[in-house]
């Protein structure tokens, strides 16, 4: 039995923090050892970063300073958090990984998307998802389930206009491989059976299901 290592992306508001938690109650149920993790963050110093990056009386940083953040907190969860559990035969869900780096800082912050790509793979050191679930949500949509919260990170709070520009990076990056577009215009449970499915060969294919 080997581990999986599980990314679920996509705009702010579309639903993937609900499906990851679904997906991990379903494996746990089934047996299947899963570790639930999330960026920024993950450990101790990934979740100081975060305190960092996404506060809103950080509203003068400078995307290039954002960019580096990002990478250095994933940099410290790949090898303290993700990478270990992996090895060790554990399925990890995380809560966005490195596609959204390069949808936020290289399409949404309008970065050099080539120079996003080149930080974060020095930060990873080649350790890349073995399956990307990309929830196809458009920013609109994501907005309406956003302002029902009473405070917005200083992220979600730049803009339409600039969620538009991740969506469309999102929906770029979603034709790699590896990565695995969700329709999620259902409901949470529709959309839970269908991500579900679509993952049940690589769970078969590493002996966990």
């Amino acid at each position: 039995m080997s581990g999986l290592f599980i990314a679920f992306e996509g705009a702010d508001g579309c639903g993937k923090s609900t499906q990851l938690r679904f997906l991990a109650d379903y494996l746990e149920e089934n047996g299947v050892p899963v570790v639930r993790t999330r960026e920024p963050g993950g450990c101790p110093v990934a979740e100081k970063i975060r305190d960092v990056v996404l506060d809103n009386a950080n509203s003068e940083m400078t995307a290039e300073t954002e960019a580096l953040l990002y990478a250095a907190a994933r940099a410290e969860h790949v090898h303290h958090v993700i990478k270990p559990a992996v090895d060790s035969g554990k399925v990890v869900l995380c809560d966005r990984y490195i596609y959204s780096s390069i949808a936020y800082q290289g399409y949404g912050r309008q970065l050099d998307v080539e120079t996003v790509w080149n930080i974060n793979r020095f930060a990873v050191q080649g350790y890349m998802p073995d399956v990307t679930v990309f929830m196809n949500v458009p920013p609109e949509r994501g907005f309406e389930r956003m302002h029902r919260r009473t405070e917005l990170d200083r992220l979600e709070n730049a803009g339409l206009e600039f969620h538009h520009r991740v969506f469309e990076g999102f929906q770029t990056l979603s034709q790699d491989p590896g990565v695995m577009p969700i329709d999620a215009s259902g409901t949470k449970f529709e959309t839970h059976e269908i991500i579900k499915q679509k993952l049940l060969p690589a769970f078969q294919k590493a002996g966990l299901l």
